[in-house]
Order: C-alpha cells, then structure tokens, then sequence
C-alpha cells in the first residue's frame, strides 16, 4: 500500500511540474516599444469577479454565459476595452459582481465606464519582463465613483487589468493587448 500511495504521490509531482514558456528578446522588445509610446488597446476575454454567495446564486441559476463560472465568466462577444493614447485613459469594462452604494433609477452606469487623464500614473517594469501601470481615474458617468486601476502588460501581449471602485467589489479582467495608430 505505501508502494502505491507513494507512486501517484510521484506521478502527481511530475504532473504538477509545469514548465515556463522562454520569453524570446524580440518579445521583450516589441513589449518595450508597446509600453513606451503609450499607445495600446486591450480587449478583454474573461472578467473574474470576486465570488460572493450571490454570484455562486447566479451562477447556480444558469444567468451566466456558457463555460462561465462564478469566478470566470467569458467575455468573448461582448463589447469591452481598456485604451491608453499618451497620457489619456479610456475604458468600458462590464461589470460582474456586487454593488455596495445604490446607483441611479434606470441609470447607465451599470460597467466600468471612464475615460480622461488619470491621476497618480505610474509605469513600471514589474518582474519576468512585465510592465505594470497604475493610476486612479473617476467614473465617466457618476461625480461619486472613483476606481484604482492596475494593468499588467505581459512579453506575450497578454494583460492583466485589476479594478478597485469606492462603490463596486473588486474585480479582474484578463485579454490581449493590441497595438493601435497613434
């Protein structure tokens, strides 16, 4: 018996060791060039909300998109970006998740909606060859909601976006970036 526990022992160790992708220069440099004009578009592919009992409700009734959790909902068809052109900011992200402040009857602003030049823009580069960009933005429809936005910005153009809100929970996005005209 202990033969055995310990050989899948073993085959689960040997399984869970994943090998990390090699990050070529030429990445690394187009990464460089992306993040120094500051001029990108990311399109997010799944929003990660934080998991509540009421997202684990609504995802138990079936109201979400098929291959969706609640925790990982798929974004694939709907309309969303995260835009940076210099040093303006612009985003419609929808949003998934709780609300802690009572929004406007018949109102809008239901995503995360804003756009203008941010306050507090930080770019960084963060480890493995990433970028990190931080900032805090107001909402584009409310005089009451403000966000704290990091993005992530990965050598294989893959990104990260994490939204902090005065009003909503916190929640993730993750997609592509693509490079835009300037």
């Amino acid at each position: 018996m202990k033969r055995f526990v310990f050989f899948i022992s073993m085959i689960f160790v040997l399984f869970s060791c994943a090998s990390s992708k090699n990050v070529t220069q030429a990445e690394i440099d187009n990464l460089n060039a992306l993040v120094e004009s500051k001029t990108f578009e990311i399109e997010a592919e799944w929003a990660e909300p934080m998991v509540t009992n009421s997202m684990a409700q609504i995802a138990n009734a079936g109201m979400l998109p098929a291959g969706s959790s609640a925790g990982s909902i798929n974004l694939v068809g709907n309309s969303n970006f995260f835009r940076m052109k210099k040093d303006t900011v612009a985003a419609y992200l929808p949003f998934f998740g709780e609300r802690q402040m009572g929004g406007s009857y018949g109102g809008t602003d239901i995503g995360i909606e804003f756009e203008g030049i941010p306050e507090n823009l930080v770019v960084s580069e963060d480890k493995e060859n990433s970028y990190k960009i931080s900032f805090e933005i107001k909402d584009k429809n409310t005089k009451t909601e403000n966000y704290n936005v990091i993005v992530r910005v990965y050598p294989s153009l893959s990104s990260t976006i994490y939204v902090n809100s005065t009003q909503k929970s916190s929640i993730r996005y993750r997609g592509k970036v693509v490079k835009t005209s300037e």
